[in-house]
């Protein structure tokens, strides 16, 4: 049986930083992304951050480049995102997903596109008090 299942969120506040976790189980790890979506309320769905678990290249959404950092822990099949700077906007629920990456040019990547990925977990609540 797949599992996602994320942990790590809670209530911090503005300034803050987060470290979010996804334990993955029930298919091949090493040969799948991992992404890492939110959804606040009102609003759609969007992507965060992604990695190839190939060869773990990242990917960030601009709502996030240059204040967060995604990896990989191969050996316990995790997936970690550590948000810093956190700001009200931030609030929503983190999903973490699992998709088969994109090959191109001898390297694998991930993209944030949800219909590509076809496990998902059930959300861990970040909220991010002002």
């Amino acid at each position: 049986e797949v599992q996602l299942v994320e942990s790590g969120g809670g209530l911090v506040q503005t300034g803050g930083s987060l470290r979010l976790s996804c334990a993955a189980s029930g298919f091949a790890f090493d040969e799948y992304a991992i992404g890492w979506f939110r959804q606040a309320p009102g609003k759609e769905r969007e992507g965060v951050a992604c990695i190839s678990n190939a060869d773990e290249t990242p990917y960030y959404a601009n709502s996030v480049q240059d204040r967060s950092f995604i990896s990989s822990n191969m050996g316990k099949a995790t997936v970690s995102l550590r948000i810093d700077g956190l700001n009200p906007e931030d609030t929503a629920v983190y999903y973490c997903a699992a998709s088969r990456p994109t090959y191109y040019g001898g390297s694998y990547y991930c993209r944030l596109m949800e219909d590509r990925y076809n496990y998902w977990g059930r959300g861990t609540q970040v909220t991010v008090s002002s």
